[in-house]
């Protein structure tokens, strides 16, 4: 057959085949498009060649797509792929969210290769096949729909492994932590108890020195009373009393801390038992001090409880985290209320301020691992999400109310004795 001949029945059958295709340069302008394509664009013939691929559709204007043409312009090898839906690429599987058995909608095999032109430079063929009435067909449309849902499950168990892995971490943190201050608290419990046991002897020997003086006062003596104006004795003697006193009372805050240190930092204790919520929440305050008293007024209004059902340690750390973002929430000279109650069955521990408050649209996302409100490197997002689990655990609910700019005021309710 005369290849002249030849050449024009191949033309004639690109130009009637019931799909697409195109010839592109490496840059993506069209060089050629069959009149399927124009339709397609609802444009002339004339108005495709020599546009970008991307203006003639601006759906294929994706990273993937992208991705695909300069791997084939590189390695100079043919890829395949499936356009859904018209205008991404994206994978034969995806389904409506609802999973209804409905009509698909059109699903178009794509094949992009390398094509040597007779002058030797690269150029590309585009090929698209419509595959919608295969992918109508009830059995595909069933087979796809299964493999959507167990996708689906796949997914959400995949989260939930997610999640329960990170509360694990940081559960595995928080036990180091605690045995980090447990260990902290006893190796300064031994130094801090002999310094305050010889403050003590010093006291009883600084009382007896200054009696002797006294008395040798009164025995007279010029040298004696030189000595006494020259050392401003009188300043001294009242002075010695105050800094032994504060000696002694700093003594004391730091054995405090230490016994706060130590009921807080339980962590490997797992077991419910009857515990004393204002003790735990007062061991808690003496250990988040320093991070509330230059920021707020601190108010505790506590009614009586009786002893609860819990693991006391996990409720200090819940009370603490409350403490800390209540704190961190407020700029200066605000207010800190941590109001207890019995309600029927259950207690009510509630921490309220009237620092900066919650956004609406933040409240419902507020108990979600790793969300914060907080600038980045001041919150890991951790501790509301951790405190929530450990109410939940306790069968019991921790919940927000908040207006911003106001305040916000969260509620832990907690069953006084636990469900076996």
């Amino acid at each position: 057959m005369d290849s002249t001949v030849l050449q024009q029945q191949m033309i004639a059958a690109v130009e009637q085949i019931p799909a697409g295709f195109l010839l592109l340069d490496t840059v993506q302008r069209i060089l050629y498009c069959n009149p399927f394509i124009v339709q397609r664009c609802s444009r002339d013939l004339s108005d495709v060649a020599g546009m970008r691929l991307a203006e003639a559709f601006p759906e294929v204007d994706t990273p993937h797509w992208h991705e695909l043409f300069n791997r084939v312009c590189s390695e100079r090898q043919p890829v395949q792929t499936v356009w859904r839906d018209q205008p991404y690429l994206i994978l034969l599987s995806t389904l409506p969210d609802d999973g209804q058995c409905t009509p698909l909608p059109m699903l178009q095999a794509t094949l992009l290769f390398p094509v040597i032109s007779t002058s030797g430079a690269l150029i590309l063929g585009l090929a698209i096949f419509d595959n919608s009435r295969a992918a109508a067909s009830p059995e595909l449309q069933q087979a796809l729909m299964a493999l959507s849902r167990k996708h689906d499950e796949l997914s959400e168990l995949s989260g939930k492994l997610q999640a329960a892995n990170r509360q694990l971490l940081q559960s595995e943190k928080m036990a180091a932590i605690g045995q980090l201050a447990a260990g902290v608290a006893h190796e300064i419990n031994n130094p801090v108890g002999f310094v305050a046991s010889n403050l003590k002897t010093l006291a009883g020997y600084v009382q007896q020195l200054l009696q002797l003086v006294d008395q040798m006062s009164e025995w007279g003596g010029l040298e004696l009373q030189r000595l006494k104006q020259q050392f401003d004795y009188d300043f001294i003697r009242d002075d010695i009393n105050g800094l032994l006193s504060e000696s002694t009372e700093g003594v004391e805050r730091v054995k405090r801390i230490i016994s706060s240190l130590r009921d807080f930092s339980h962590s490997s204790d797992e077991v419910f038992v009857m515990a004393d919520l204002h003790e735990g929440i007062r061991s808690t305050l003496n250990v988040v001090n320093n991070e509330v008293k230059y920021k707020a007024e601190l108010i505790c209004e506590f009614a009586e409880l009786p002893l609860v059902e819990c693991i006391p340690a996990q409720i200090n750390q819940v009370v603490m985290n409350l403490l800390v973002n209540a704190a961190q929430a407020i700029e200066h000279d605000g207010r800190i209320v941590i109001h207890t109650e019995r309600c029927a069955d259950d207690v009510l521990i509630q921490v309220s301020d009237n620092g900066c408050g919650i956004a609406a649209q933040h409240l419902a996302q507020i108990f979600d691992p790793f969300f914060t409100t907080k600038p980045v490197g001041k919150g890991t997002g951790l501790g509301l999400a951790l405190s929530f689990s450990i109410v939940e655990k306790h069968g019991g609910s921790l919940t927000v109310s908040s207006e911003l700019g106001q305040g916000s005021r969260f509620t832990i309710r907690l069953p006084i004795r636990q469900v076996h």
